[in-house]
């Protein structure tokens, strides 16, 4: 296993000796997720910032009108764009995809659009001519260690506390109104998944929840699972590292049943409460 250069064998040894015993640095439980603040900007639908523990990260939505998919013509579209920028740490470079961008990149595109959690033919304007397209970015802003499950409730806020401008249509003349005019639409979500990492240690023997980026230096290996409220699982991941036994992936997408419908309901009561 090879080790970040900024993590001593001193600290590495402390690290894995405290979580074998149950302790974590920051005070949590082995299973406990990081504290979780949701900070929806109450003037742009859409544009949300969530902070899980170190970690910060703001999603911002956009709509405009474009023609559909030649092969969906009645079906709108879903753009996810997320980059790990040296804003969030200084060791991602711009404009250079990292392993690690790579793996988000491709969870959340399991996540939420593989899963159909939009639904793209309520986007539908005019089939074949007119549909909206969505376009989702991710900024990091702070890199405090699961970027993955932070990127994932984050896309997730964005998309609940999005609207789109109402649109008319009277024969082959389409009218976008404003704010002003009517009333925004939100999306039509068929379900709300969320991600929940793992990260495992001496050599699978025992897993924490939610790993800071201390513990991800010094992790064997990592399983992310993406469930809804309906305890479906939308997603797998497991980038490599130590095997895993079935009993482990049992143990963890049961936690992940909890964990997943306890941050949806967070997500729920705290935007529904924001104007």
């Amino acid at each position: 296993m090879v080790f970040d250069a900024c993590i001593s064998e001193n600290e590495k040894k402390f690290l894995l000796e405290s979580l074998d015993s149950g302790l974590r640095l920051d005070g949590r439980s082995l299973y406990e997720f990081r504290k979780l603040e949701i900070l929806p900007n109450k003037d742009i639908p859409g544009e949300v910032t969530i902070q899980l523990g170190h970690t910060r990260v703001t999603s911002k939505i956009t709509c405009q009108v474009v023609r559909p998919n030649e092969k969906r013509q009645a079906e709108g579209v879903l753009n996810i764009i997320s980059e790990l920028s040296p804003i969030a740490s200084t060791q991602f470079e711009a404009g250079r995809s990292s392993e690690e961008e790579v793996v988000l990149s491709r969870m959340l595109e399991k996540t939420l659009r593989r899963s159909k959690t939009v639904d793209l033919e309520g986007l539908c304007i005019v089939a074949g001519e007119k549909v909206w397209q969505i376009r989702l970015n991710l900024h990091f802003l702070d890199h405090g260690g699961n970027l993955i499950d932070a990127g994932s409730i984050a896309a997730l806020a964005g998309l609940m506390h999005f609207r789109r401008p109402d649109v008319t249509v009277l024969g082959e003349e389409v009218t976008i109104h404003s704010a002003q005019e009517k009333a925004m639409i939100p999306l039509t979500l068929h379900h709300l998944p969320v991600s929940i990492t793992f990260a495992f240690f001496n050599q699978g023997a025992f897993f924490v929840v939610d790993p800071s980026i201390e513990e991800e230096k010094v992790k064997d290996g990592q399983l992310t699972v993406s469930m809804n409220l309906s305890q479906e699982i939308c997603a797998y991941a497991k980038p490599g590292g130590t095997p895993l036994e079935v009993d482990q992936l049992l143990q963890c997408t049961q936690l992940a049943m909890s964990l997943s419908r306890s941050i949806v309901n967070q997500l729920k009561t705290e935007l529904n409460s924001s104007p």
